[in-house]
Order: C-alpha cells, then structure tokens, then sequence
C-alpha cells in the first residue's frame, strides 16, 4: 500500500515538473524568437534601441534554434556571445515572459472594468437625457392645459385697470330720455352734418347690414352714408380707406361727418382716427361706439390664443375659413385679441378733443330665445312657375319675376349660446362677441340700455318686430343725437 502511495506521489512530481518546465520553454522560445526579430531589424537599420536596455543582446545573436526535450536547450551563438551569457539571458527572458502574463492577467480585469463603468455611464446618460426630455414634454403640457383653462380671465376688462387711461360717463339716463322722445315724434338730429356708418366684421355676408338704418335717416332727409371697406381687412388698412372716405365725404358736402362705427367698424373708425388726427381734426364731429370690442374680443382671443392645446390647427382651421372662403385677411381677426389691442391702444390713442360715445349691451340667454330668427339678406328668384293658389283650375300657373325670399338665420340663438358660455366661464356679461367692459372706451360716455341685445340685433331686424319696442334705427338715431349734445356742450 505504501509502495503505491509513494508511486503515485512520484507521478504526480513528475507530471508537475514536466507542466512547469514546458511553460519555462514556451516563454523562453518566444522571447527568443522575439530577439531574432529585433535583430533582424537592427541589422537592415529599421528599429534602434538604447545600449543599456536589457534587450542589446539581441544584436548579437546570430541563429538561435530552440529545442525542448525533457530540459535540453541547444543554440547556436554568435562569435560575439560569451557562453556564460546565455543562461542570465534566458532567465531575464523568464521573468520578464512571467511578468508580462501577470500584467496581461491583471490589464484584462481593468479593461473589462473600465468598459463595464463606460456602458453603465453611458446608460446612465442616456436614462438622463430621456428623463429630462420627458419632464419638459409634460411641462409644455402642462403649460398648454394651463393658458388654455386660464383663457381669457386675466386680459378681460383690463382698461378699466390701466390708471394711465381716462375714466367713462354714464349716460344711460339721457340715452333713455333722448330715446323715448324719438319715439313721441321728436327728431333732434341736425342736418349739418354727414352721417356715416361703417360697419363691423364679416359685414359683407349679410346685404341687410345697417340698410333699415339708413333708409330710416334718408327719410328724415339726413345725408347717410354706408361705408364701402372690405371689412375682413386689417383694421390699419380700413383707416386708411376711412380715412380717404372722409375726406371724400367732407370735401364733396362742405360738412363735417359724424361717425357711428359697430363692431369692428368702431375700431376701424377709432383707428383713423387716432393716426391721422392732423388731416381729420376739423373733418370729424364725433363718434359713435356700437358693440365694438375696443379693449379686445374673448372670443377672438380664445380661438387664436398661442400656447394652448390645439392652437396651431384653430389657427389653419381660421385662415381657410376667413382666407379662402370669406377672401378676407387673417389679420382682421387678429387685430381683435387682447395683446394686439393692448399694444394699439399703447402706441395710438384717442384724440381728447372729440366727442365719444360707447354703447354696450348683454344679450338674452333664455331657451326662447334659440327661436329668435333675423333677417340678414333677400334673395330674387327668376321666372318661375307658381300654382296660383284659389282658382278654380288647377292647372293654372302663374308666371312672376322678381319674386324676393328672405334669407333668415338663426344669428341670435348662436350669439346667445356664445354669451351663455362667456357667463359660465368668465362670469362676464357680453352680447355674444363682445364683453360690457370690453367695449367701454376711455374717455367715452357710456350708454347701457335696459333692454337685453346680442350682438347682431343693432344691425340686423328680426324676423318679427315688435312694434311696441324702439328699433336699432330708433336707438342709433339717439345715439348720435347725444354725440352732437356733447359736441355743442364742449364747444
């Protein structure tokens, strides 16, 4: 048992030093090797080294052949290399072959490292990067949902705000009992001055805009006058064209014109007024606000707002509609919102010499009020064929021309659903369009009628008048009377 054991031992010896001496003849034929190759290259002058390295010997080698066999080294020197030499150069070649594997042993773990610090920086970054990303996506959001419920609620009634600008007079009073006098017979409006009505937004849709008007003047022998603008024009190239029709007007009369401006018109009027004040100051008489939306329109601004959700397609959804269908300019609605009035009013204000008047009303928002119908336009059939009704043939046909159809819309119900919505959002009361505080100019004496009016009522009749009620043509006559009242009181 014991001869065993110390066989196995002896094996075990001998496979061990067998294992160690083949890994020593490795390292030395390859640093070996190695040196053949410098030599090779020093010799055909394409590598140098330092003398005192411990690589100079190589130049001295000449054919080196390595043969391992259980421990027996033979080579073939060069007349140069002592015999004692070899032995020191084969073990500096051990240990540096030892020392080189122990350096690739430990390089490899730190690359590995290295790159394993790099990959998890790298996702870290990156893990970064899109966290960052999408936090500011959900603050834009976030923003967007903001300004979009804030809406309006911080731009509404802003001139009253402004201590820069000039307080408002209440004349509702004398509106009521210039009004009540038009209706007993009692017409003050003079006949020295030219009236003219310019009218507001999208005033070329309906043919019947401020017509009943003026043929209500013209029957009391008052030269009255429509203004023909281009109402979805800029409001700075309607003063210019207002500007011009003025002057027409005063040129051609010898008389100074008296303006009464809705909507737009208004501001249209305010804005001719207010850049060419030297041509106009002795053209002018005064003017008349009607509903116009001179601090700015919520609903204006609402659709064309920048910074809410969806507002790049409301705003290509407005330019077909007012650019392609209507053939009008983007700008026209533009000029409506609250920071372009705001920045107009800033850099062109109101003469202080001429009379004003602001007239605003609230319009009725009572269910029966959706079957409220007006009458904005006729249309005239050609010839055709029409039973006639009552005759005792039935086959008999008359033929007419000329017949006329009106053209009704159910206008105020829209503007009463848009005035419910501006209650219920802002708390504000408005026609439709146009907030009450919104449309009180500074400056201005400021009618509030008792009656409840959208916003097309002053311009547009109804389908069925009430006759016991005063009419749009009745309460612009007393608006403009007034205005002529506060000429004469300033002059």
């Amino acid at each position: 048992m014991d001869d065993v054991i110390s066989r196995l031992l002896n094996l075990t010896s001998y496979i061990a030093q067998q294992f160690f001496q083949f890994i020593e003849d490795l390292l030395v034929f390859r640093d070996v090797n190695r040196c053949s190759q410098e030599s090779v290259a020093i010799e055909s002058g394409q590598y140098t080294r330092d003398a005192s390295s411990s690589r100079c010997c190589s130049s001295l080698l000449g054919e080196c052949h390595q043969t391992t066999r259980l421990g027996v080294h033979s080579c073939q020197i060069g007349d140069n290399l002592p015999l004692y030499s070899l032995p020191r150069i084969v073990k500096h070649n051990v240990i540096r072959g030892s020392v080189n594997l122990v350096f690739k042993g430990v390089t490899l773990p730190l690359s590995s490292l290295k790159f394993g610090w790099r990959l998890m920086s790298a996702s870290w970054n990156s893990s970064f990067c899109y966290a960052r990303c999408a936090h500011a996506r959900v603050q834009r959001f976030i923003s967007r949902v903001s300004t979009t419920l804030h809406g309006s609620s911080g731009d509404i009634g802003w001139m009253q705000r402004d201590p820069r600008l000039a307080p408002v007079e209440d004349g509702s009073a004398r509106f009521s009992e210039l009004l009540q006098d038009i209706r007993n017979g009692n017409h003050m409006l003079p006949d020295c001055f030219v009236y003219l009505l310019i009218p507001g937004l999208f005033s070329n849709l309906g043919p019947l805009y401020f017509v009943t008007t003026k043929k209500f003047f013209s029957k009391m022998g008052l030269a009255c006058h429509i203004a023909k603008i281009q109402s979805e024009a800029s409001v700075e190239k309607n003063a210019w064209e207002l500007k011009q029709y003025i002057e027409e007007l005063y040129w051609g009369s010898g008389k100074c014109v008296m303006l009464l401006g809705h909507s737009k018109g208004g501001i249209d009027a305010a804005a001719a007024l207010s850049i060419y004040w030297h041509d106009l100051k002795d053209k002018v008489a005064g003017l008349a606000f009607v509903q116009s939306p001179y601090g700015g329109s919520p609903v204006a601004s609402d659709i064309l707002r920048e910074g809410q959700i969806a507002d790049k397609e409301t705003r290509r959804i407005m330019e077909f509609i007012v650019c392609k269908i209507f053939k009008g300019d983007m700008q026209a609605l533009d000029d409506l919102t609250y920071e372009k009035r705001k920045e107009f009013v800033k850099n062109h204000t109101l003469p202080s010499d001429i009379p004003l008047v602001s007239f605003h009303s609230e319009a009725r928002v009572a269910p029966g009020v959706i079957a409220t119908m007006s009458h904005i336009a006729q249309a005239e059939l050609p010839w055709i064929p029409i039973p006639r009704l009552g005759s005792k043939d039935a086959a008999a046909l008359l033929l007419q021309s000329g017949f006329k159809v009106p053209v009704i819309l159910p206008v105020s119900a829209a503007l009463a659903l848009c005035a419910l919505h501006l209650q219920l959002r802002y708390g504000e009361k408005s026609d439709g369009l146009v907030t009450c505080r919104d449309a009180e100019v500074p400056g201005s004496v400021v009618v509030k009628p008792d009656k409840k009016l959208d916003h097309a009522w002053m311009v547009y009749s109804c389908w069925r008048n009430d006759p016991l009620e005063p009419g749009a043509s009745e309460m612009c006559e007393a608006l403009l009377t007034m205005l002529v009242e506060i000429a004469k009181r300033r002059k």
